[in-house]
Formats: structure tokens, sequence, C-alpha cells
């Protein structure tokens, strides 16, 4: 697709925002988005984007997936979906080198019992293939699958699977046991949502969605919802009086 033909998707979180892929059907639920770049098959790649950049490890996080959990953040993303949470590390150039000290810290910290597993985040893990792919193998070695791996991604699930996009994310997805799909879109932000921050991210089980063709929903999942007794409404039972 020549540059002509880009979509322009608006001017937005101070720059601009292009659909790449305009011709591509069924990338996924509410793609494309003027809420963030919308890639085509391929166009970005851990071999030209990654530096092999951390922004930040972390041991005993309960927030990023199931359980107690070691979470690391990979820089660099090019989505650059509106409002979004770790803007400060779009760069991929930010933070520091990924290290064989980091790597053999992460292996002993998931040595304890306590620790359920490893979180890749970012910035775009999928584009950071370079690093997870040695640190994944790894984990599987030392541990085979007594520590499950969590991903968030902004690629849909279907954007993965299309015909001509890079290997090496199949690869890692093929170590992955749980991945958080999609863009984050302020305009579908929902806070009682479990492990996402917009509702057009999926919560999927890798291995059930190879099996299956197609994206399968985590079976785990369990979102908040609001619960308001009626005796705060306007019209409270008899013998109540109004609502106030």
């Amino acid at each position: 697709m020549t540059k002509r033909k880009e979509v322009t998707m608006g001017k937005l979180a101070g720059g601009r925002l292009h659909d790449f892929a305009a011709d591509e059907q069924n990338r996924g639920p509410w793609i494309p988005t003027t809420y963030a770049n919308n890639p085509k098959a391929g166009q970005w790649t851990s071999e030209r984007l990654s530096h092999g950049m951390i922004a930040d490890y972390k041991s005993m996080v309960m927030t990023d997936g199931e359980g107690i959990r070691c979470s690391i953040y990979v820089s660099g993303c090019p989505f650059h979906c509106v409002e979004c949470f770790n803007e400060s590390i779009w760069d991929f150039r930010a933070g520091q080198p990924y290290t064989q000290e980091l790597e053999d810290r992460i292996i002993r910290d998931l040595s304890q019992d306590v620790i359920q597993g490893v979180t890749y985040l970012g910035g775009e893990p999928l584009l950071n293939t370079g690093v997870l792919l040695k640190l994944s193998q790894r984990i599987r070695e030392e541990f085979g699958h007594d520590k499950d791996i969590w991903s968030w991604t902004g690629y849909t699930w279907e954007e993965l699977m299309r015909f001509g996009e890079s290997s090496d994310k199949i690869e890692l997805l093929r170590y992955i046991d749980v991945l958080v799909d999609g863009r984050y879109m302020k305009n579908l932000h929902d806070s009682l949502l479990q492990f996402r921050g917009s509702s057009n991210q999926r919560i999927l089980d890798v291995h059930a969605s190879f099996e299956a063709g197609e994206a399968v929903i985590w079976p785990k999942l369990h979102d908040q919802h609001r619960f308001i007794p009626e005796i705060y409404g306007k019209d409270r039972s008899f013998g109540e009086g109004a609502a106030s």
C-alpha cells in the first residue's frame, strides 16, 4: 500500500494516527480504530524496531494477571493508543538493556513457590521477541509448564494470524498461555473489566485458540458489574419514601 492510500485517522495524542491496512478485512473487534495506529501485516517487526531495552521489571505483582507474578515491561510501541498508561515507554530506546543478570534474577524470582508465573507488558511485547523468546525458552527449560506466561499486546488475535505477519510473533505466542489482545480505546474504557482497560480487549486462552483456529476466551474470565440496590434508586419500595 502506498502512502497515498494510507487513511489518516486524525490528529490524536499530539500526532497523526494512520490505518495502514485499510483494505484488509477481519482484523478483530473494533479494528480499525481512530484511537491508535493500525498496522498492515508484517509492517512492524522486532528485527527492525527493537533495541532489546527493558523499561522496568517488578516481582511479586498481583495486578498483571492471575496470582502473584513477575512482570517485565519491554520498551517501544508504535500503536500509540490515545491516553496510553505507558506512553513514556513508546520509545524503543527507553530504559536499560536486557542483560543476563536480569534474566537470572527473573528465573530466581520465578523459582519461589508463591510466584505463579511471568507477565510480558510494555511497550509492545510482540515487537521485542529477541528478548522475550530467549526468556520464554529458558522458563520452559527450567520450569516446564509449572509457571505460566501471560502477555499483553496491541495486536488482535486475528491480526497476528494474518498472512504476511512476521513468524517470530507466532513463535513467541506458542510459549504464551494467556494473551490480552487489542489496542486500548479510551472511548471503551471500563474500570470494572478484569485485567484490561477497554471493553474491546479480550483475555484469550492461547493454546485453545491455536487448537480451535480462532480466538477463544480465557475460561476464568470474570468481569465486575455494578450493583446498586433499589433503595438507592429514584423509586424506593413502598413505605421507604422518595429517594433524595
